[in-house]
């Protein structure tokens, strides 16, 4: 099995000189992420997840889960790794000091993150849910409940779910069934949610599960849902655990992939009622839970990006050592040595990078919203992330399938037999685009809530900077120009694709769901590819001055141009299918399909 390293020149690079973290790192709380203590964590980040975490992935996957009378049978390869990762810090990394966190910034635990993710993506969902309750805790809490709970999920020592969708509702919350009936100082919680990802594990002490229900009063639809804390296990004010709640796994799916995560069908109230506390306000819960949702959205693209740079490693290890085919002037080469398994190395490659690009710059502004000196700049940063957002999730997540498939493709047969480990990277992936709002989702709330809801306010800013960056890289000449000519067009692109969109939308409520995905697509590869740009331009500048390391430079120089002839050259594309509107996607009555 290949054994996974971090791909740490590439995030030093990204870090320093494309994301600004010496400016992050001067912002209020986060001085103590100098240059040296970001490069210990990163170098001690790499060594624990890639001898620790990573041997895990295939074994783990093979081994699989168990329900045995309600608890959760996990893979015997993982035992001792949660408390191991715990023990480390991992998990307190970016959390609050106030809590026992370590005030890190979030980018640098975003980055932590990855390496985790690609070490065994099953198993970083379960400290990923944790993060997500941390952060609508600390944002909607009370007092009590935040210097209760969060010492204990800052630490890991108790992990957190969330619990939105049910059997007969999906992605369609509105249809939540599930009931809280008041009952002194808290809730009695009753119905079943399903998908609820490490909803039964005893790598903690204790889960805190985030449930979405009913009072008995609430209104119809999604203003009558209110969010509540259930506890796996109930505890007193002094956090001493008591008996178990009335909450309990009561099944697990099957999956195409993540084997080694328990997704769970999860029942509340089957013996009278689940303890529940209420968090904030009655029937406020859908908005709380976005806070959560939105962290999650930004993980699981980074997901994508984690997922390819793993089967990009396999795929590159494999080409390297499979002998097949000759070559003009040599017989038996090793397959890296084709043209035609290049193409495929580079374009894993070239995603890889540009969607890791994306993610982390989605995070980079994180940090500046949450710690900006004023209101106009947190709002600025505020609306970039907002805009980034569903690009980090759809664009990421569908290149992790396309790049997953590639290193299969790679491999040949091989790739499809289960002992390489390349498919599993495939199966793995395949979730991504689903979970935490579906892709087709993600492409709504990108035209309806963050560019026409603004009218293409925060888009417009996006688009300014790209406009700046195309500006310094058309300095740098012939080297970059397939670079400069291919984001120039990618950017024309997008503002024409808005404005077919908004003009459609006017006269046809089709027009703009039918163009949603291609609009995502469209402006997640032009934003990664303006971040391609930007690091080529730096890479350019530093051999200009006989700075940096020439052979990673020439590199990125090469990734970059790739990028903006082989995947910028899609957009054109996408607008062509924009601008055909929807006439022939709904041409076929949906009854005669």
């Amino acid at each position: 099995m290949t054994v996974y390293k971090a791909p740490l020149e590439d995030i030093r690079f990204l870090l320093e000189h494309v994301l600004q973290m010496d400016k992050i790192a001067s912002l209020p709380g986060y001085e103590q992420a100098s240059p040296d203590m970001v490069e210990a964590i990163l170098s001690e980040a790499d060594r624990f997840f890639s001898e620790v975490v990573a041997p895990t992935n295939h074994s783990a996957d093979k081994e699989g889960l168990q329900l045995v009378d309600g608890r959760v049978v996990t893979p015997p390869s993982l035992d001792g790794v949660y408390q191991q990762m715990m023990e480390a810090g991992w998990q307190s990394l970016a959390g609050d000091p106030q809590y026992g966190g370590q005030g890190m910034p979030q980018l640098l635990s975003f980055v932590v993150d990855e390496m985790c993710q690609s070490a065994n993506l099953s198993f970083s969902l379960c400290p990923l849910l944790t993060k997500g309750v941390i952060t609508a805790l600390s944002r909607y809490g009370s007092e009590e409940q935040k210097s209760q709970l969060l010492p204990k999920l800052v630490s890991g020592e108790w992990s957190g779910t969330m619990n939105l969708t049910e059997p007969q509702a999906g992605s369609d919350l509105a249809a939540v069934k599930a009931k809280a009936v008041p009952n002194g100082d808290h809730y009695l919680i009753t119905g079943q949610k399903i998908y609820i990802t490490w909803g039964e594990h005893d790598y903690s002490d204790n889960i805190i599960h985030l449930v979405l229900a009913r009072t008995p009063d609430a209104p119809e639809g999604v203003k009558g849902i209110s969010l509540f804390i259930v506890p796996k296990v109930l505890y007193g004010d002094d956090l001493s655990l008591g008996e178990r709640n009335d909450v309990q796994c009561i099944g697990l799916e099957h999956k195409m992939g993540i084997h080694a995560s328990p997704t769970c069908t999860m029942a509340y109230g089957e013996k009278g009622g689940a303890v529940g506390y209420l968090v904030g306000r009655e029937n406020e819960g859908l908005s709380y839970m976005f806070a959560m949702m939105n962290h999650a959205r930004q993980s699981v693209g980074l997901q994508g990006v984690a997922i390819s740079e793993r089967a990009y490693q396999k795929a590159v290890e494999y080409a390297r050592e499979r002998v097949q085919g000759d070559v003009p002037g040599e017989t038996r080469v090793p397959i890296i040595r084709h043209p035609d398994v290049r193409r495929m190395l580079m374009t894993m490659r070239a995603l890889t990078e540009g969607a890791r690009a994306l993610a982390y710059s989605s995070m980079a502004h994180e940090d500046f919203a949450e710690k900006a000196a004023s209101e106009a700049d947190a709002g600025m940063h505020q609306r970039r992330v907002d805009l980034l957002t569903p690009l980090v999730k759809g664009w990421c997540t569908e290149i992790g399938m396309e790049v997953t498939s590639l290193g299969v493709q790679v491999h040949g047969g091989m790739g499809f037999i289960e002992e390489t480990g390349a498919a599993q990277f495939m199966r793995d992936a395949r979730i991504l685009p689903i979970y935490e709002g579906t892709n087709g989702i993600q492409s709504l709330d990108l035209i309806g809530r963050k560019i026409m809801r603004d009218k293409g306010m925060a888009a417009t800013e996006l688009a300014v900077d790209w406009s700046e960056t195309l500006a310094e890289v058309e300095k740098a000449g012939e080297v970059l120009q397939s670079v400069a000519v291919a984001l120039k067009s990618s950017i024309e692109a997008c503002g024409a694709a808005a404005k077919l969109l908004f003009k459609q939308a006017a006269e046809n409520w089709e027009a703009a769901e039918s163009g949603a995905y291609s609009l995502l697509m469209l402006m997640g590869s032009t934003a990664a590819g303006a971040l391609l740009a930007k690091a080529a331009l730096v890479a350019h500048q530093q051999n200009a001055a006989g700075e940096g390391h020439q052979a990673f430079n020439d590199a990125k120089i090469a990734t970059a141009c790739f990028f903006a002839e082989n995947i910028l050259s899609r957009n054109a594309g996408y607008l062509s299918a924009i601008a055909a509107g929807p006439k022939q996607t709904m041409a076929i009555p949906y009854n005669a399909m």
